[in-house]
């Protein structure tokens, strides 16, 4: 029992106290699996959605800095002949959309609403994260448009597609990811 203790300090030592290179690389192993093994399958879990945060890649969402009633002047037109409203606009979530390298928290979305922000798979490499601007209750499906987008996605949404609905924004942090996907190429 002696050794086993001695051994367990020895390693508890080399992860938390000692500061060589060896030792940090091995923390940032152990950091990795427990975000990807144990933290994000826990938030999957509580959240319900299969993808419980995800880095925002493209400037699809982005408002380029403007203050809204500037953006609306801009871009209000096309949402108004969708028969939605300034002050209905007002009243959704991300009001203001969100920038390339933002962190969005999603939650599984059980009900949804005009306004609401969804990401969904489609035949990108990666998940699309826009705006509901219609839904069709007959079909089962969604229109979406990307805030600073001209037009809505070419397709519509199915239900099957949506992975999860937008609720918290953490600015900048999802750089660290789109970096190291542009430096190894892994990932999308």
């Amino acid at each position: 029992m002696r050794a086993f203790k001695e051994k367990a300090y020895k390693i508890y030592h080399f992860i938390f106290k000692e500061d060589s290179f060896l030792s940090w690389g091995v923390n940032i192993i152990l950091a990795f699996l427990l975000v990807k093994f144990v933290v994000y399958p826990l938030l999957a879990l509580i959240l319900g959605s299969s993808l419980p945060l995800v880095a925002v890649i493209s400037g699809s969402m982005e408002h380029e800095g403007l203050a809204f009633d500037q953006w609306w002047e801009e871009n209000g037109a096309w949402y108004e002949e969708q028969e939605i409203t300034k002050e209905m606009f007002l009243e959704y979530r991300f009001t203001n959309g969100f920038n390339t390298g933002d962190v969005i928290v999603l939650v599984g979305a059980d009900e949804v609403s005009v306004g609401d922000v969804m990401v969904y798979s489609s035949v990108q490499p990666y998940p699309i994260i826009h705006r509901v601007t219609y839904i069709n209750e007959e079909e089962h499906s969604y229109i979406l448009k990307g805030d600073n987008n001209d037009g809505p996605d070419q397709t519509p949404v199915l239900e099957e597609q949506v992975i999860g609905k937008a609720l918290y924004r953490i600015p900048k942090i999802g750089w660290v990811k789109i970096w190291f996907t542009r430096l190894t190429g892994i990932g999308g």
